[in-house]
């Protein structure tokens, strides 16, 4: 539709395990020979320079959805079938994909738990939580980094906040995987419909705790949100429900294969590793480094609400765009050796936690969560590598390893 090479001539292949495993030079030759360019295969505009998606991100002519302007008919799109109800009645209502003014109510509501100071509230019982991980993981010696270790800490997070028993909380990493699997581009019906039934548990499990929390309320988030509902019109159950899910899906999905990604760059690049574990300071900014060099969320999408022109190609209103946060964080063009790992990189205006009004609420939480897990692996774990050089999950939306075998030597 632009007349130039398509993202798939210059490979651009979301569903190619190869691209998966690295889709870097597919993005530098996007950036430099088709920077918007309509792909046939997935049907959106795929935009990849980080001018333009750090722009697009902020511009109210998009949005996360269209349900708030136009009924899916309206919008050409087809109805989802209804055995899939029960994971879009749960993900319309997600502050994440709700625009103003629902999205400005939902938002204000959670955001008090994640401010800098509520969340720094929390260093001391996070880094207890580290402690006894990295301990339990160096007397393992050998073992999966992300299942023994990275996993284990955002979900005891978000769980005691959230206030899930403990006795529960293996319940929920099985349903935010299988939940997010609808995310992809091309799911399979298998994966639908493994997301449907994930949906339908996961919200019925956590509608019974949120109603236990209105009538027996305890100090934690989710006894909050409920007495919110209870008040009045300004949080519904549904609501409560989907915002917890979002948040423990997060907790799960995002901040995992951040950090699980960030260490296996880590691993890849020995020189930045040493240099971290000399100078531990390094580790603030690392972490926002890491998440630039190696996104764990590589693509978001966009509708276009109104007609919008971008680096000249106008873009009518109904089309989806595809904005690449991987691509854009690697522009040689916004950072200066966009291709390696600068540890004390500053200023750091990468877009891995987003952009706009759906800037991702949680990022001072995960900020805190990993900068207290390397500094503790630095110095209780100095001599950890890889056992076994890992496999990526055939996964692009949420891109991540399988495992991260290593030893303690």
């Amino acid at each position: 539709m632009t007349g130039g090479p398509t993202p798939a001539d210059l490979g651009y292949r979301p569903s190619d395990q190869a691209f998966i495993a690295d889709p870097y030079p597919a993005f530098g030759r996007l950036r430099a020979e088709a920077p918007v360019a309509y792909d046939e295969v997935t049907g959106q505009w795929v935009i990849s320079r980080f001018g333009d998606v750090n722009a697009l991100l902020r511009d109210r002519r998009l949005g996360r959805t269209y349900l708030h302007v136009a009924t899916p008919a309206e919008w050409g799109r087809p109805e989802p079938p209804e055995w899939q109800a029960p994971f879009w009645d749960l993900a319309r209502d997600q502050l994440i994909d709700r625009e103003p003014p629902d999205h400005t109510r939902l938002r204000r509501l959670v955001l008090r738990a994640f401010t800098p100071r509520a969340v720094e509230a929390m260093r001391p019982r996070i880094e207890a939580i580290v402690s006894d991980l990295v301990e339990h993981a160096a007397e393992l010696g050998e073992f999966d980094l992300l299942a023994d270790l990275i996993e284990l800490l955002p979900v005891a997070v978000i769980a005691e906040m959230l206030g899930i028993p403990e006795g529960d909380r293996h319940l929920l990493r099985p349903w935010s995987a299988d939940f997010t699997l609808m995310f992809e581009l091309e799911p399979t019906e298998e994966d639908q419909r493994r997301a449907a039934r994930a949906s339908q548990e996961f919200a019925a499990y956590v509608r019974r705790l949120a109603r236990e929390r209105r009538d027996r309320p305890e100090s934690d988030l989710l006894s909050e949100l409920a007495l919110v509902a209870e008040a009045g019109d300004r949080l519904t159950e549904d609501e409560v429900v989907a915002t917890a899910i979002l948040l423990l899906n997060a907790g799960h999905e995002a901040s995992v294969n951040g950090a699980g990604n960030s260490w296996w760059a880590l691993f890849r690049h020995p020189d930045a590793l040493a240099a971290l574990r000399a100078d531990p300071d390094l580790v603030t900014t690392a972490v926002d480094e890491l998440l630039r060099y190696d996104t764990p969320a590589p693509m978001f999408e966009r509708w276009v609400l109104e007609d919008i022109e971008i680096d000249g190609v106008l873009i009518p209103r109904g089309q989806e765009l595809a904005l690449l946060f991987a691509s854009a964080n690697r522009d040689e063009g916004t950072f200066q050796r966009a291709d390696e790992i600068v540890l004390d990189r500053s200023p750091n205006p990468h877009v891995s936690f987003g952009a706009g009004i759906h800037f991702c609420l949680g990022a001072p939480l995960a900020r805190l969560e990993l900068d207290i897990l390397y500094r503790s692996m630095i110095e209780r774990l100095p001599t950890i590598e890889v056992a076994v050089e890992p496999e990526w999950k055939p996964r692009f939306i949420l891109r991540g390893l399988r495992s991260l075998p290593v030893r303690v030597r």
